[in-house]
């Protein structure tokens, strides 16, 4: 667990986090450097999930370079079926990553909503939806390595 106590907001406790695969955390199907070193590093303090709609059909090698199983949505509406995943989490205790207009909803429901930029963009839906803008998928899992800069973001 991470436990975050922002200035002005209410405290944080995260148990989970939820990302999104193609366009955050791997381009053209290929996982980004430095996201696997990353996600190893949080592996004790939350639980990791992925979401996927496959689009590049390199699943099954990025969940055996990541160590973990992504769950594959169904195609249409994948909005509301990552929104649903982490509402079924328990959406207070989620953080949730993203940068696809499909990731809106669930960086929206999640208790900390982070936007990343990407070499395949950042839909302005998700921008808008997010507590947090990161310049990178490493920089966004460093902001769970390191919380004490969420804080110096989101104090008020």
């Amino acid at each position: 667990m991470i436990e975050i106590n922002i200035p002005g907001r209410d405290a944080i406790g995260l148990k989970h986090l939820v990302l999104d695969v193609n366009g955050t955390l791997a381009v053209d199907g290929v996982v980004i450097e430095g996201v696997t070193r990353r996600i190893n590093a949080l592996r004790d303090r939350l639980e990791i999930h992925l979401l996927t709609a496959n689009t590049f059909n390199r699943q099954d090698s990025i969940d055996h370079q990541l160590g973990l199983r992504a769950f594959r949505l169904t195609p249409g509406d994948e909005t509301t079926q990552k929104t649903d995943f982490v509402k079924r989490l328990g959406n207070q205790a989620v953080a949730a990553i993203g940068q696809g207009a499909n990731d809106a909803g669930m960086i929206h429901t999640a208790q900390l909503g982070i936007a990343v930029m990407s070499t395949e963009g950042l839909s302005i839906e998700t921008l808008l939806a997010a507590d947090v803008l990161a310049p990178s998928i490493n920089d966004a899992l460093d902001l769970l390595e390191k919380p004490l800069r969420l804080i110096v973001t989101l104090r008020k």
